[in-house]
């Protein structure tokens, strides 16, 4: 498979998408292991907990898993346990799936939305993974009860969420001092009630979170707060898994959520704009374009949003984003668990969230993924994922961060990517922002096993209501 193209290695990790120089393609000095297996991702903790799963032969899967929750913890501005996203899937054989777990809307209305982290990634590290459940959520356990520092990625969005961190005690006690003053950058801190919740669901799966204790105090709060949610309709969120959609763009074929989602309607309309351009590489007007066509006009800053992706040495390759649908969700923390509750994706711009999601994997063969990578947090995260894609299907090598565009809006919008050409990789974290990519040491193991449904699981797909405004299309499910 993929031989790394990096250069510090401790513990077994390798660091990219740093300063750090690269090999540039020559051998690695004999006494560093081969490396092969990438996780890049917005918050560096996370991203070195994702790491320690792969060398450890998790599977890309098991990578994404881990560093989500770790990232429930570490960086909840976008990644809470109440908040919903969706997975890419790309494995050796040509399959390619996309999970799909987004925030959905009460029946009963109200502002809040039903989570689906949680059962999202029960549902993909189940169907894909290769090391236990338990494994993989211990280390956000372990780093919400010991505490962990807050990371200057962190840092840079509580800056810009201080309104919402005043106006919720839980939020507030955890990131704010005595005085009203944010906690910097390196302050240690902690959170019992969330690491009593991880606990309960490394322990029980979905159930831990849906069902019994925390689903009641969830769906009793949520109902104090005037929200119409049931017990029922919390604890019976489902999944839904369909195959991916995929679109030629030069000689890479890229695989991307299908248009029945609102992200994939946003990303295959802009992607089929951009033909025109791959010599220029100027994607702006495609992109203002989409924009037009789906009658968005007027988004906040910060919609809540964060993306990560992996793969790992069978060529399984993972991309995934998730979103609170705006930062802190609505801002209210269910006391004694900790889950800040996303906002309704019916209750205000913020809800388009979803919409600019965008997991992509693009290959030029069957089995090995050229890039591995995802745009979330608006219409720029889209937009910047795609520039990658049209440089790698031009032809250009993408080894360092500074190689992909920047949003200009990191971290609120973001692009993440694994780049590989040649036989060599690199993971690379958006150059605007304070994220991480990193490759680990990974023995051959075992493939991951490929589409198996989990118990539990729904192939549930969803049709969108073709005379649906443009805009509503964009938040259908």
């Amino acid at each position: 498979m993929f031989q790394k193209r990096v250069l510090a290695v401790v513990g077994g990790l390798f660091l990219t998408g740093c300063s750090s120089s690269l090999f540039e393609g020559e051998k690695p000095p004999a006494d560093i292991p081969p490396a092969s297996a990438f996780v890049v991702g917005d918050e560096a903790a996370a991203v070195k907990i994702g790491a320690a799963v792969l060398a450890e032969g998790g599977s890309a899967a098991d990578a994404a898993t881990a560093v989500y929750f770790a990232m429930s913890v570490t960086y909840p501005v976008a990644a809470g346990l109440g908040g919903g996203g969706l997975c890419l899937v790309h494995n050796a054989s040509g399959t390619s799936e996309v999970v799909s777990f987004l925030t959905r809307d009460s029946k009963g209305g109200g502002p809040y939305a039903l989570a689906g982290n949680v059962r999202g990634f029960w549902a993909l590290q189940h169907a894909y993974g290769k090391l236990s459940w338990d494994r993989l959520l211990a280390p956000a356990q372990q780093l919400a009860t010991a505490g962990f520092p807050i990371s200057d990625a962190l840092e840079t969005r509580l800056n810009a969420s201080l309104d919402v961190l005043r106006l919720d005690a839980n939020l507030a006690y955890e990131f704010l001092d005595d005085n009203g003053n944010l906690k910097p950058a390196g302050t240690v801190i902690n959170n019992t009630d969330i690491a009593q919740t991880i606990a309960a669901i490394r322990t029980n799966g979905p159930d831990g979170f849906y069902r019994g204790p925390i689903g009641k105090k969830i769906v009793d709060y949520a109902i104090q707060q005037g929200s119409g949610i049931t017990a029922e309709e919390f604890g019976s969120y489902t999944e839904a898994r369909m195959p991916a959609q995929s679109v030629a763009m030069g000689d890479l074929t890229v695989y991307l959520p299908p248009g029945n989602l609102g992200s994939g309607a946003f990303a295959i309309t802009l992607f089929r704009k951009l033909t025109d351009v791959m010599a220029s590489l100027d994607i702006g007007q495609a992109t203002r374009e989409t924009l037009e066509q789906f009658q968005v006009e007027a988004l906040p800053k910060d919609l809540g949003a964060t993306g990560f992706a992996a793969i790992d040495t069978s060529g399984q390759a993972v991309a995934c984003g998730v979103t609170m649908n705006g930062s802190f969700g609505a801002g209210r923390t269910t006391p004694a668990v900790g889950v800040t509750l996303a906002r309704s994706p019916a209750s205000s711009a913020a809800g388009l969230s979803s919409a600019f999601i965008t997991p992509v994997i693009a290959s030029r063969t069957q089995d090995n993924a050229a890039i591995t990578g995802v745009g979330t947090g608006g219409p720029n995260g889209a937009a910047s994922v795609a520039y990658v894609l049209l440089r790698a299907a031009r032809g250009d090598e993408l080894t360092q961060p500074t190689d992909m565009r920047t949003t200009g809006l990191a971290p609120f919008s973001t692009v993440n990517a694994i780049s590989c050409s040649k036989g060599f990789c690199a993971a690379l974290n958006d150059p605007g922002s304070s994220g991480l990519g990193m490759a680990a040491a990974q023995s051959s193991a075992a493939a991951a096993p490929e589409g198996q449904q989990a118990s539990g699981q729904s192939s549930e797909q969803t049709t969108p209501d073709p005379n649906a405004p443009p805009v509503q299309q964009l938040t259908q499910q």
